[in-house]
């Protein structure tokens, strides 16, 4: 089984909240846990706040949030053609945030770390960043938990 679904809405913050819900529904077809719909929901949330605060900092354009279900997996991926990162490395690291004015506490990609077993970003100054993240739910054979 596969299944894909690809949402693009405008980067204003009132949308982080309709991404990560519906994100949330749409893998509620993998039958995860409670823990795990939060893992998700958490991870969605920091990378579309990413794409709205640092990859849009002067207007509103589009963000896109591309899902795929497998048999016990989701890949996302969250897109926006912003401004992009020069150095990928130095944004991931906690506490670092490009927008210290906005009182950001620079944790996103830490919490995208600790609730995804795969994070990887993809950025180019003046192109924009890609987020990519993947999570397993575990299940076995039978549909139980682990």
């Amino acid at each position: 089984m596969k299944n894909e679904m690809t949402l693009a809405f405008d980067s204003l913050s009132e949308n982080e909240g309709f991404a990560r819900v519906a994100v949330a529904a749409f893998v509620t077809r993998l039958n995860p846990t409670l823990e795990e719909v939060a893992d998700i929901r958490t991870a969605v949330s920091e990378a579309v706040t990413n794409a709205i605060i640092h990859g849009y900092p002067d207007g509103v354009h589009t963000v896109v949030v591309r899902a795929v279900l497998h048999e016990e997996t989701v890949e996302l991926w969250i897109t926006d053609e912003g401004v992009g990162m020069e150095d990928v490395k130095q944004a991931m690291e906690p506490l670092y945030t490009s927008r210290p004015e906005l009182e950001r506490s620079g944790m996103g990609f830490m919490f995208m770390e600790a609730f995804m077993d795969q994070v990887e970003v993809q950025s180019s100054p003046g192109v924009g960043t890609t987020v990519y993240m993947k999570k397993r739910i575990k299940q076995d054979a039978a549909g139980q938990e682990d």
